[in-house]
């Protein structure tokens, strides 16, 4: 899907309750990492509820030109032959990954750290998004930047060594994408590489890692033991196995709190990841008063998940502590639109990595808001939403940006508001959730694709 193609606005408007029950695509994050990790193995991965999104398909074709094979078995069920640490091919042509931050990001670790050369580069959205800070370890591990955009953003070349160079490295931000591509970039190096971080991220490349066979040492570190040290043993051989993705909690937010502020709805959410460095909504929710009953808890693909069964609610504001974001770093954009619900101010803390996602999600967020008369203000890194009596008014047409998460936050808010909301673009949704629109018109939902008049 290209986001240059002409932009499909679509409408939200209130109605029914929300019923039913439904389960999310697989998890991006998992459905990136089984790709990555198929194609640096020896012998066949089998994956079973792979997120069949734009943004992972880009990586698939990615490990793809790098060497794998690739073989789409049926829906969400694919085969990846990989090639083994140190056996990657140049691929004919430029590395394309469209929207896909976490992707292109992760794949530059893996490039930076093997005798390959590779050009990366992606559409509109993805050329704004700072690469430095990827960058900047690959750098001190042996990679060569051939070339670069502007500010070290794509497109850009990538030349790796013949065996990257060991590191212990200190992220200057809580980024699982700079901590994976540095430990990616790590599995080719002789000798030990180490991460550290002041807050703790989400750790799903370290227990991928794992489950493929690599020695992945992680021990609590500084103050508090809020941040981790994670040490990788370079040059392991990893061996294909079976990866089951469990839903992506990230896209089970949606209907989440859409069944929250929709009067009367009644919704079961199935099999959703319960890891707990990304439930960091589900916590704030809870403590807003939300009715979440997790329901037949469970283990699939390394990871504990559960059904949710979640019920209208009245919800309250809260402070969320900044120390909490990474576990909820994309859900930002609808906990302001729960928070709009909430009896009193929600202030959410800390939110300076919004600014560098898809689009400036703080600024995108605000001005979603203004647009459909929420009272709110953003006090330095820190966004106050302020609820009211009576539902919001809505009637705001929202600029996206290129921002699936964007496009499905305010969507919902549309679905409780008291006049319709309508975003500018929402082709870009399929990049993590292609299934949105009829999943939600299932549950009731009222979307259309043509704009409020």
């Amino acid at each position: 899907m290209s986001h240059d193609s002409e932009p499909q606005p679509l409408t939200a408007a209130p109605g029914r309750p929300l019923r039913g029950s439904l389960r999310p695509p697989g998890d991006k994050s998992i459905s990136h990492r089984a790709m990555i990790l198929g194609l640096l193995s020896i012998g066949e991965t089998r994956v079973e509820g792979l997120l069949e999104g734009d943004d992972v398909l880009r990586t698939a074709a990615a490990a793809r030109a790098l060497g794998a094979g690739m073989e789409r078995l049926g829906e969400g069920r694919w085969l990846v032959r990989g090639v083994g640490i140190g056996g990657l091919s140049d691929p004919s042509g430029t590395l394309d990954f469209g929207n896909a931050g976490t992707g292109s990001r992760l794949m530059m670790g893996v490039v930076g750290g093997q005798p390959v050369t590779a050009t990366f580069d992606g559409d509109a959205s993805l050329r704004k998004r700072p690469m430095r800070r990827i960058l900047d370890p690959l750098v001190r591990m042996g990679t060569e930047v051939v070339a670069e955009a502007e500010g070290g953003r794509v497109p850009l070349t990538l030349r790796g060594p013949r065996e990257a160079i060991p590191i212990t490295y200190e992220t200057p931000a809580a980024s699982a994408q700079i901590k994976s591509a540095v430990l990616l970039a790590g599995l080719n190096a002789p000798g030990v590489t180490t991460v550290i971080e002041r807050e703790a991220t989400r750790d799903h490349t370290e227990r991928m890692l794992r489950l493929f066979g690599a020695e992945v040492v992680v021990t609590p570190h500084g103050p508090g033991g809020h941040g981790r040290a994670v040490a990788l043993t370079g040059q392991p051989t990893l061996r294909g196995t079976d990866v089951s993705v469990p839903a992506d909690p990230s896209s089970a937010a949606f209907p989440i709190v859409a069944a929250l502020i929709v009067p009367g709805s009644d919704v079961t959410i199935r099999g959703v990841m319960m890891n707990p460095l990304r439930t960091g909504l589900i916590t704030t929710l809870l403590e807003m008063g939300a009715e979440i009953e997790r329901l037949d808890e469970r283990e699939e693909g390394g990871e504990t998940v559960a059904d949710l069964r979640v019920r209208a609610s009245r919800l309250r504001g809260v402070s969320v502590p900044a120390e909490r974001a990474p576990a909820m770093i994309d859900e930002y954009p609808i906990l302001a639109v729960a928070a709009a619900f909430a009896e009193g101010e929600t202030r959410m803390n800390g939110l300076h990595e919004l600014r560098v996602k898809e689009s400036d999600r703080l600024a995108a967020v605000a001005d979603g808001l203004a647009r459909n008369g929420i009272d709110h203000r953003i006090e330095g890194d820190d966004l106050i939403v302020a609820g009211a009596d009576a539902a919001p008014r809505g009637g705001g047409t929202v600029a996206t940006h290129l921002d699936h998460r964007i496009a499905m936050a305010f969507l919902v808010l549309g679905l409780a508001t008291r006049e319709p909301v309508t975003v500018d673009d929402g082709a870009m949704i399929a990049t993590s959730f292609p299934s949105f629109l009829p999943t939600m018109r299932a549950l009731g939902a009222e979307i259309s694709e043509e704009a409020a008049a």
